[in-house]
């Protein structure tokens, strides 16, 4: 998809906030540092629409990034990071998963780990919670570019394995930095649109 309209809509917590324009909404979920917002400004083209930080836990609410006046880009809480307190971490959690569990415009989620490392036992619980409740599952692995490409298919295979993927749900190998992955990843999020 070429993105020439992008806008953040809204940042909320809880269900009344949301935007109810009706369009399919494509959350996005990773643990804290992982590069969800490199994610998010290189499939819309922006330099720094979704704020990166060096500070893990920087989102704290549900912000919505409407696109082509299509669809939704939904980051969520980063996961697994201990600098936030218990509570904090609750509260998080409990937002988190009433919007994934009781959200009729959610098409699919986008689970983003790091291709260089075995995903972690965070990334392992939130792939399991939507295989739960059948939440349809588009996994993206970044920093291919870190890795050479000989070793990829080594790499996907850990991945794989440490997630227990199940058969239907796609692995898309990408690079914020090299652009890999990108119409791929499109591609997965239009399927199902």
């Amino acid at each position: 998809m070429k993105v020439n309209q992008v806008e953040m809509i809204m940042s909320a917590v809880k269900p009344e906030q949301y935007p109810d324009d009706g369009f399919p909404e494509f959350a996005l979920a990773g643990r804290s540092n992982v590069g969800k917002s490199s994610f998010i400004n290189k499939m819309i083209g922006r330099k720094s629409l979704a704020r990166t930080s060096s500070k893990p836990g920087k989102t704290q609410t549900l912000n919505f990034y409407k696109i082509e006046e299509k669809l939704f880009f939904v980051d969520v809480p980063g996961y697994g990071y201990a600098k936030v307190s218990k509570s904090e971490r609750e509260a998080w959690g409990k937002m988190i998963e009433r919007y994934l569990t009781g959200r009729e415009q959610l098409r699919a989620v986008v689970l983003i780990v790091d291709l260089r490392h075995p995903p972690t036992v965070d990334d392992c619980l939130m792939y399991d919670f939507l295989g739960h409740y059948h939440i349809p599952t588009i996994v993206i692995a970044t920093k291919a570019d870190k890795i050479p490409k000989g070793k990829w298919e080594k790499h996907k295979k850990i991945v794989r394995n440490e997630l227990n993927m199940r058969p239907g749900d796609p692995l898309v190998l990408f690079s914020s930095e090299k652009g890999i992955g990108m119409d791929e990843a499109w591609r997965e999020i239009e399927n199902r649109m």
